[in-house]
């Protein structure tokens, strides 16, 4: 924490990215108040009208504002992103420590499954996994999950590997240290910036993955106001009414950009490896 906020003082672009991506998730919290009208009711009667006027950004074929269903898909993707971000942060890591640190069969068995997974291509065993177990949110999470783990529990294992060697841990050892107490209390706090950082500059990357399988079907479904399923909904009628693909997908774009601006910055503050050089 000392670091972000000194961070914050010293890095204007740290700073800057910060104050964006604080403006992102109130915009999203605060939807129903920034909301011009309600996302989900139908008028067909302002079926397809352009941008202007009541409808900032137009309407779509059932007559939704689409300004007002960009702000609230703000609630969808970025929750969304930031769930599933989280999942894999916590499932990976987790993995990645244990494998690190036991060693032997364990570390076998964790590396092994590991291999498997990224034998795969990423997208393709999304699909299959999102296909099996249905369409929603919830489920686009638990496909996504399933592929993006292995990057975390390798890079844990790595950092662990070097960590466990050092004196301190040799010393806890011969002080009696249990290994969970190890493992909690002196090997976690050495590896959580790097993992930390990583997650952050993933955001991104994985809210376009979301995105895609929403649009492919697989992710939130109708009538929920989620950006990916916009452009689906939005690609039949691209020569007619192009504001229908457009506005979600600057709304993806400056979402991702700005969490990947952030993710570099962040790891210019927190990544002790940048001390090191």
């Amino acid at each position: 924490m000392a670091k972000i906020l000194h961070g914050l003082k010293t890095n204007k672009a740290f700073a800057v990215y910060s104050v964006l991506v604080v403006l992102l998730i109130l915009a999203a919290i605060c939807a129903p108040l920034l909301s011009p009208l309600d996302p989900i009711k139908a008028d067909m009667q302002d079926a397809f009208q352009a941008p202007g006027g009541v409808h900032l950004f137009g309407t779509d074929k059932l007559g939704r504002d689409c300004l007002s269903r960009i702000i609230y898909g703000a609630r969808y993707s970025l929750s969304g992103a930031l769930i599933l971000v989280a999942v894999v942060f916590l499932v990976g890591t987790a993995l990645g420590i244990i494998a690190g640190y036991y060693g032997g069969w364990v570390d076998m068995i964790i590396m092994r499954f590991s291999d498997i997974m990224i034998s795969f291509p990423g997208v393709l065993l999304a699909i299959a996994v999102a296909g099996i177990l249905g369409g929603s949110l919830v489920n686009a999470v638990l496909a996504l999950t399933v592929v993006s783990w292995t990057k975390y529990a390798r890079l844990a294992r790595s950092v662990v590997l070097k960590v466990k060697k050092s004196d301190f841990i040799e010393a806890a050892i011969v002080n009696g240290g249990t290994p969970l107490h190890i493992l909690w209390s002196h090997i976690t706090p050495n590896i959580i910036s790097i993992m930390i950082v990583t997650a952050v500059t993933d955001i991104g990357g994985l809210m376009l993955e979301m995105a895609g399988l929403s649009f492919l079907g697989f992710g939130a479904q109708a009538p929920a106001p989620e950006w990916g399923l916009m452009l689906n909904e939005g690609r039949q009628q691209l020569q007619t009414a192009p504001w229908l693909m457009v506005f979600p997908g600057l709304a993806i774009f400056i979402t991702v950009v700005i969490f990947n601006l952030f993710g570099d910055s962040l790891r210019d503050v927190l990544d002790p490896r940048q001390e090191e050089a």
